[in-house]
């Protein structure tokens, strides 16, 4: 007997606000995580993501951002979809959508079998901060740079910015899947020949 389809309530979404900032190294990072500290700053965590970016099936795909990120080497991870994003007063806003793995390999198993594919790969060792209760300051290394990002409450973030010596207006518009494109298509690139 056939039974009637069930259609669940739509829940809340989620929505990111960060701001994103390129610092030179190891020195920016030590200044901030002292900065931090004597702001009474607790650290959150230390753990390193392999991050893989997903290619769609289809259009529906086409302006979300499918990532699994698969933490300290697994099996655990985050399956994150983002939708576009739009920037309100420099601070980028996006849906955002996150479930936690148990199995990070079967994930990839599965998202294989409903047609997504791996497009790209990049690593990211990353230490979380809580300021102030509210916002999420990481400070983040990538084999393309060093980044701290700011995350929480849209109405705090430029404050919290200039708190730590970030101007907004400076906050990169890129996400790190776009950083890690950018990297990998120059990296491909044959070098220029002399004349």
């Amino acid at each position: 007997m056939a039974r009637a389809r069930v259609h669940h309530r739509p829940r809340d979404r989620s929505v990111e606000c960060e701001l994103k900032f390129r610092v030179a190294g190891p020195r920016d990072h030590a200044r901030l995580r002292a900065l931090l500290r004597k702001r009474g700053a607790k650290l959150e965590g230390k753990y390193d993501e392999e991050n893989y970016r997903f290619d769609g099936p289809g259009k529906s795909t086409r302006h979300t951002t499918l990532r699994l990120r698969v933490l300290d080497g697994g099996p655990r991870g985050v399956l994150t979809a983002k939708g576009p994003a739009k920037f309100v007063g420099g601070v980028k806003v996006r849906e955002e959508t996150e479930v936690e793995v148990k199995d990070a390999h079967a994930t990839l198993d599965l998202l294989a079998e409903l047609g997504f594919r791996v497009e790209f790969t990049y690593n990211k060792h990353r230490a979380a901060w809580i300021l102030d209760g509210v916002v999420t300051v990481t400070l983040d290394t990538l084999a393309f740079g060093s980044f701290v990002e700011l995350e929480g409450p849209l109405e705090v973030l430029p404050e919290k910015a200039r708190s730590l010596d970030f101007d907004p207006k400076n906050a990169l518009k890129d996400s790190y899947s776009v950083l890690a494109r950018k990297h990998l298509q120059t990296a491909k690139r044959p070098p220029a020949k002399s004349a």
